[in-house]
């Protein structure tokens, strides 16, 4: 079942479109991987999607809602969360506070959420009264996806999640999203390390001057000796 579509989006900035006619689908419970050169529009997409920007042709549709320039907080309600790439954690709060910050709209009990949150990524656990600006990059990543976990979402936007990390941490960081995705949700991610993030999609896009160059399953795309010339270095 598909449960995001991104349908003839047209999308940009002041008088200058990024995006031109992009189609996306998302089924349920799968990884959708967006590669592409710098510049391609990657990540004005998942703005676009949680309604940071407001497209001037298209449709985005989550399951049976018209979300379509919903704002960001009634995007999240639906069950749509974000992680961008940049400025994805409060560094002066703890773990423990992120973790609560990201469930501010929730009116019921959300401890067994916590828990859950907890179990999947147990170092914060550990070290839930440390502040998160005294963390790695690596783990500060990890309190931004546990964050934005806290709504439990069914989709989640990651925007290059492995930017500026060190490499050893880089395979841990792939690791959590793959268990991430084991209790069915749903993700789109934008990722510099186009290889990684085809070897654990389900599906992937190609995007390129804004405009939808190439579709298939991961693997498919990784053995297409064009997308590994063009765009996974060799």
């Amino acid at each position: 079942m598909i449960i995001l579509q991104i349908k003839d989006i047209t999308v940009g900035y002041t008088e200058i479109d990024i995006l031109h006619e992009v189609n996306i689908n998302v089924p349920s419970g799968e990884i959708v991987s967006i590669i592409g050169p710098n510049g391609a529009g990657k990540s004005t997409l998942l703005k676009t999607i949680f309604g940071l920007l407001k497209p001037r042709h298209g449709k985005v549709t989550f399951k049976e809602w018209d979300i379509t320039g919903l704002k960001p907080n009634m995007v999240v309600r639906k069950g749509i969360s974000y992680v961008p790439q940049v400025d994805n954690v409060f560094p002066s709060m703890t773990i423990q506070e992120n973790l609560e910050m990201g469930a501010f709209i929730r009116n019921d009990d959300y401890s067994l959420r916590l828990r859950e949150v907890y179990e999947l990524f147990p170092i914060m656990a550990e070290r839930k009264k440390q502040k998160v600006g005294h963390l790695s990059g690596g783990q500060r990543q990890m309190v931004a996806m546990g964050r934005a976990l806290m709504l439990d979402p069914e989709v989640l936007l990651l925007d290059e999640p492995s930017a500026g990390l060190a490499p050893v941490l880089v395979s841990g960081i792939f690791e959590k999203i793959k268990d991430i995705n084991a209790t069915g949700v749903a993700i789109i991610i934008v990722e510099q390390n186009a290889r990684e993030a085809l070897k654990m999609a389900h599906h992937g896009y190609v995007l390129a001057t804004g405009r939808n160059v190439l579709d298939d399953r991961g693997d498919a795309l990784l053995a297409n000796q064009e997308v590994g010339r063009l765009y996974l270095g060799g």
